[in-house]
């Protein structure tokens, strides 16, 4: 059994050894050094995700510096994350870090990775900053069980392999961690049952297999029967779409798609314009280019394969005929193919090493002023254990940095 000695102060111990873990960690250690700070991480690593976020790079955070913009990129979360983005945000962190040796740098899209490019840079500044705050940390530590404290015990226990480990409060920042949702939900924790978000989809049409790697900068997706919809570069792959377009479209129907089983069809308009629009464009090209062949030279600036490619599924006549000789039949035809295609998914591909799910705790159980359990003082959450989740872009992170903050400040008080 650990020792039990509370003489210095209280016994603060987190579950899970990632991003808001060590945050949570590092800011009660750092405003309550009379605490004992202990994080438990079941592997023989800590700060995975981390390492692996952005190609390897670290996706830190995002450039978005207001509070209720940054609110809007979270599918799930969203409201309750206004007041403690308030109060710690995407300028803060890169203040945390910068303040500890960690030059930021900000890409056009808004995303902010370490100058360096190496996520080690912010791993290594997290693990020093635990460790010069005091923080213990316990590597293949697993969790067995969470028992709060009763007229018997009047602290957490908090049962390993190892032994009973005594904490008068507890920080959990498990992650996506199904043995963590199922001990909370023996503590009358409602689990909003975790699907996964930010994937990719799954398609087999000729009029893409052969064309992965191609883009376009802006399509507009819809799934067809839905009010999903979604914007921004599409990305043919070779097992089918992905891109931001894509992902956004994953993490704001996340549960809708997993009731569909990831077998829906996809509307999509390559152009981003209206059909109008692009039927302005065609009848233009007709009276101007009526000379030209119709398939010779890509349009819209689509690829030119993608376009050759959408011509010849409008009907093979239009790799032969010239502008002048397009029929309304024809170029209808060609409009829908454009604006309006429909593709067949019939699965989902995870983005990279980026898993990340919809679901957790009950987001209603939560006080978001301190990150604390409604049902149980003393018991706090950040990260993804909470049903909170973001598109792509740092925000995932922004979250993570933010409960950490906010708990680790609350949770030594």
């Amino acid at each position: 059994m650990f020792a039990n000695n509370m003489s210095a102060g209280q016994h603060i111990c987190v579950i899970g050894g990632g991003a808001a873990g060590f945050f949570g960690a590092i800011r009660c250690a750092e405003l309550y050094p009379q605490h004992k700070v202990t994080i438990l991480e079941r592997g023989n690593d800590v700060l995975g995700k981390v390492r692996i976020s952005g190609g390897g790079r670290c996706n830190v955070t995002h450039a978005c510096f207001i509070p209720r913009e940054l609110t809007a990129h979270y599918p799930r979360g969203s409201r309750e994350l206004l007041g403690p983005f308030m109060r710690f945000a995407c300028g803060d962190t890169m203040d945390w870090f910068e303040s500890r040796g960690v030059p930021l740098k900000t890409e056009d899209d808004g995303r902010v990775f370490p100058v360096s490019d190496a996520s080690s840079s912010i791993v290594h500044c997290l693990q020093q900053a635990a460790a010069k705050a005091g923080v213990t940390v316990r590597l293949n530590t697993r969790l067995d069980n969470i028992l709060p404290p009763d007229e018997m015990h009047p602290q957490w226990r908090l049962i390993t392999a190892a032994g009973t480990l005594w904490a008068d409060k507890v920080l959990v920042a498990s992650g996506s961690n199904p043995r963590i949702w199922d001990m909370l939900s023996h503590l009358q924790h409602h689990i909003i049952p975790p699907v996964p978000s930010l994937f990719t989809f799954n398609i087999k049409d000729k009029r893409i297999d052969s064309l992965m790697g191609l883009s376009v900068p802006m399509a507009l997706l819809q799934v067809s029967g839905t009010n999903l919809r979604a914007q921004g570069p599409l990305l043919i792959t070779h097992w089918g779409l992905s891109g931001p377009a894509v992902l956004r479209l994953s993490a704001w129907g996340a549960r809708e798609l997993a009731e569909r089983r990831y077998h829906v069809s996809l509307v999509v308009n390559w152009l981003g314009l209206s059909p109008n629009e692009a039927d302005e464009t065609i009848e233009l090209l007709r009276r101007e280019h009526g000379k030209k062949n119709v398939a010779a030279q890509a349009q819209f600036g689509l690829p030119s394969r993608l376009w050759r490619s959408l011509c010849e599924a409008a009907s093979p006549k239009l790799l032969s005929m010239n502008w002048a000789d397009l029929s309304k039949e024809l170029k209808n035809r060609l409009l829908v193919q454009l604006t309006s295609g429909e593709f067949t998914v019939t699965g989902k591909s995870t983005f990279k090493d980026e898993f990340v799910t919809a679901g957790g705790v009950d987001l209603r159980e939560v006080n978001f002023k301190t990150f604390e359990s409604k049902l149980h003082p003393g018991l706090f959450f950040a990260g993804e254990v909470l049903d909170i989740d973001a598109i792509t872009g740092g925000f995932n992170f922004q979250a993570a940095w933010t409960g950490g903050w906010i708990a680790g400040e609350a949770i030594g008080q």
